[in-house]
């Protein structure tokens, strides 16, 4: 049995697609951040992907008796491709049918030069599988991303990439999901902001 217990990274104030561009999360907010650091487990692993708002919410929420795996390219958000940075008004514009599509029917609709919902739930999940394999027993801290926490509440619930989308994630808000081998999974809580 392992304890995911995924945390969305600090705000970006962003008003654009964010995927892939590297940019920094807003972690003025210390009383929500002391309160999901009381909140995490005491002795965990803590992962993150390796960009800097990920990165820098971790290092916010890390507890002494934590021990920091190495930063996961593969859990980086969705890659948006030339979406990323463009204001979703623009995105609209430029593909009105690809854009609502991308939302209204996740699963193999890529954004332009970008990836599917599946292509990156096939990564994060790669990903998650490993670290069950390793560290099986144990409490993980995965800080990641929206779309990255969403794919494996899908897996979790056994629901739909459309029902999955559903669900709000906030920043700094705690998704717990435990896995008990094989297919099996429980959900815990999503969202959960201590």
């Amino acid at each position: 049995m392992t304890t995911w217990h995924w945390v969305r990274h600090g705000p970006t104030h962003e008003k654009s697609f964010v995927g892939w561009r590297d940019v920094p999360a807003d972690l003025s907010d210390t009383a929500l951040i002391a309160r999901v650091r009381d909140h995490l487990p005491k002795e965990a692993l803590v992962v993150s992907s390796d960009l800097i708002r990920s990165i820098a919410t971790a290092d916010a929420l890390a507890l002494p008796d934590h021990t920091r795996l190495p930063h996961e390219a593969d859990l980086r958000e969705i890659n948006f491709g030339i979406w990323d940075g463009m204001h979703f008004d623009a995105v609209a514009a430029r593909d009105p049918r690809l854009s609502r599509e991308f939302w209204e029917k996740p699963g193999d609709i890529q954004a332009p030069d970008g990836e599917s919902w599946n292509q990156t739930g096939t990564r994060v999940s790669a990903v998650v599988d490993r670290l069950n394999a390793s560290h099986t027993g144990a409490h993980i801290v995965a800080v990641a991303h929206f779309g990255v926490i969403l794919t494996q509440v899908q897996r979790a619930l056994g629901v739909s990439a459309y029902e999955a989308m559903a669900h709000k994630i906030d920043n700094i808000s705690v998704t717990t999901l435990t896995h008990h081998g094989g297919d099996k999974w429980h959900v815990g809580a999503i969202n959960h902001l201590p």
